[in-house]
């Protein structure tokens, strides 16, 4: 579960300088109230609030949205523990293209929809010759569970630290709180032909990538 903690002086830096009228205040009745405790689960993300709120610099904001993988670039390799609890390397799919979709976690509304949607169109998937491959920071036991929940016919590779996704420059939103929703397709020499990120319309990345296949 994530908490924000806001730095004292953070605040000042962002807001005009001019002085606001008590009608225009920033905590005008006109806007929600957070309470000092309180949850809520986020497409991707169980977050707790309080009083205390942390903002990122401008600085570790701005290095976090450049993606060190690129269109047609090879990606890092990676071993990673699936579902069964057996390690998968990039390379087995090679030969082959390969959809690899990072998304926040298990079990969320978000990530749900996006699974179920990656499995009602997999027969489509099989037939333009590609692998589908889910990749978050869940245990593999996590992932079992899901995948057997859901019937997923496809592998979800575990990236407990999220190193890969590091390695591979996922972009994070609300400011680094919420881990990016961000799907690669590799043609079969593994050269990246898309990157799609949306984080908020989880279903349009089968949309985007079935489209892609298909010209390849």
């Amino acid at each position: 579960m994530a908490s924000l903690s806001l730095p004292k002086h953070s605040i000042p830096s962002l807001l005009p300088t001019q002085t606001l009228s008590p009608r225009h205040s920033l905590f005008s009745h006109n806007l929600p109230i957070i309470s000092n405790s309180s949850q809520s689960q986020f497409y991707g993300l169980k977050v707790s609030y309080s009083s205390s709120l942390s903002i990122p610099s401008s600085s570790s904001v701005k290095g976090s949205i450049f993606a060190k993988v690129n269109k047609g670039t090879v990606p890092p390799s990676f071993t990673l523990k699936d579902q069964d609890g057996k390690n998968v390397n990039l390379s087995k799919f090679k030969g082959k293209p390969v959809v690899v979709y990072f998304y926040p976690a298990d079990e969320t509304p978000g990530c749900t929809k996006q699974a179920c949607a990656f499995r009602d169109s997999y027969e489509k998937f099989k037939k333009a010759g590609a692998q589908v491959v889910g990749i978050s920071g869940d245990d593999p036991s996590s992932h079992k569970a899901f995948a057997k929940k859901y019937k997923l016919p496809f592998t979800l590779l575990s990236d407990e630290g999220n190193k890969v996704r590091k390695d591979w420059g996922v972009p994070s939103d609300l400011f680094g709180t919420l881990p990016g929703r961000q799907t690669y397709v590799l043609d079969k020499n593994g050269v990246v032909q898309l990157i799609y990120n949306n984080q908020f319309q989880p279903e349009k990345h089968i949309d985007e990538t079935l489209k892609l296949l298909q010209s390849l």
